[in-house]
C-alpha cells in the first residue's frame, strides 16, 4: 500500500482513539477507556501519574459525582513514525458540578501530549499526558431545560449512543 495512504489510515485510527477516550469519560465507560490503552502504557497528569487502569479508576470515581460532562477535541496533530506516533490533541472539558450555592460550570482547556504504538496491527495509547492551558468556573445558568423540558438528554452508561436500534425507527 502507498506510504501516504498508510499514514492517513494510521492518523484516522489514532484520531478515533481520542474520540473513544472522550466518549469513555462522558459515558463513564471503564471498559471503553481501557480498550484504547496498551496495558503497559503510562498516564501523566501531574495530580495522577500511573498505569492506565489506575488512572481510569480515578477518573470514574471523580466524574460519577458530576451532574454532566462533555469532553471535546479540537486541533489534532499526529506525526507517524513507523509503528510509533506522537500527537498533540487540544481539548475542552465541561463539568457541571454541585457547588456551595447550586451547580457550577467548570471548563478546563488544554492539550494531550500522546505517544501511540501499533502492536499486532492495532494502534493504542502508550503514553498520555494532559497539559492544562486555562480553566474557568462560574455558576450554572441553564434556561434551555426550563424552556424545553421535553428535550432528550444525554446519559451515562444508559446513553442512547449504546442503543443503535433506536436509530432505525421511522
Amino acid at each position: 500500500m502507498d506510504t501516504k495512504i498508510e499514514t492517513l489510515l494510521a492518523k484516522q485510527e489514532i484520531y478515533e482513539l481520542s474520540c473513544r477516550y472522550m466518549r469513555g469519560l462522558d459515558r463513564l465507560d471503564r471498559e471503553l477507556l481501557l480498550s484504547v490503552f496498551h496495558e503497559d502504557g503510562w498516564c501523566e497528569y501531574g495530580f495522577s501519574n500511573c498505569a492506565p487502569a489506575e488512572f481510569i479508576d480515578y477518573a470514574m470515581t471523580a466524574l460519577q459525582g458530576h451532574e454532566a460532562n462533555q469532553h471535546m477535541i479540537g486541533n489534532v496533530l499526529i506525526d507517524v513514525e513507523g509503528d510509533e506516533a506522537f500527537g498533540e490533541v487540544y481539548f475542552n472539558a465541561y463539568h457541571k458540578v454541585r457547588g456551595e450555592s447550586g451547580f457550577e460550570d467548570v471548563i478546563i482547556a488544554g492539550r494531550y501530549l500522546d505517544r501511540y504504538e501499533k502492536r499486532d496491527g492495532e494502534w493504542k495509547f502508550a503514553y498520555r499526558s494532559e497539559r492544562v492551558d486555562w480553566s474557568r468556573t462560574q455558576p450554572t445558568h441553564d434556561p434551555y431545560f426550563d424552556l424545553a423540558p421535553d428535550s432528550l438528554r444525554g446519559g451515562r452508561q444508559d446513553d442512547a449512543v449504546y442503543d443503535r436500534a433506536n436509530r432505525r425507527r421511522p
